[in-house]
């Protein structure tokens, strides 16, 4: 299986779950941590998409692309779980899991600015 088809994979599971957070949040109180989380997969869903259709046409370099795509995925997955996890049963996935998966999606971002830079293309 290759990268593109992981990342795909893996960004329609984020909009799956985006979109059953956010509906879960809206029927229970007290759930501003999980409609964060929802909030979080539904806004990098559509860039894990974008960027793996820019990668492929050449608009983004390769590898560094690849990388920072499953960071981003990383990231937003540890960062959703513990926020779902403190909004449903009000304890952490585990200490600092939230602030790990941010720093992870903002690596993401900065290799996928680096990524734009040194693209084949564009």
């Amino acid at each position: 299986m290759t990268a593109a088809k992981i990342h795909l994979f893996l960004a329609a599971l984020m909009g799956l779950s985006g979109v059953a957070l956010l509906a879960a949040a809206a029927h229970v109180t007290g759930t501003t941590n999980v409609q964060t989380a929802g909030q979080m997969l539904m806004f990098h869903a559509p860039l894990v998409f974008g960027a793996t259709a820019a990668r492929k046409a050449g608009f983004l370099a390769d590898l560094l692309a690849r990388i920072a795509l499953s960071l981003i995925i990383a990231g937003v997955a540890l960062f959703a779980s513990d926020l779902s996890r403190r909004g449903f049963y009000s304890e952490a996935l585990f200490p600092r899991a939230a602030p790990i998966g941010g720093f992870a999606m903002l690596g993401g971002w900065l290799l996928l600015a680096l990524s734009a830079l040194f693209a084949r293309r564009g």
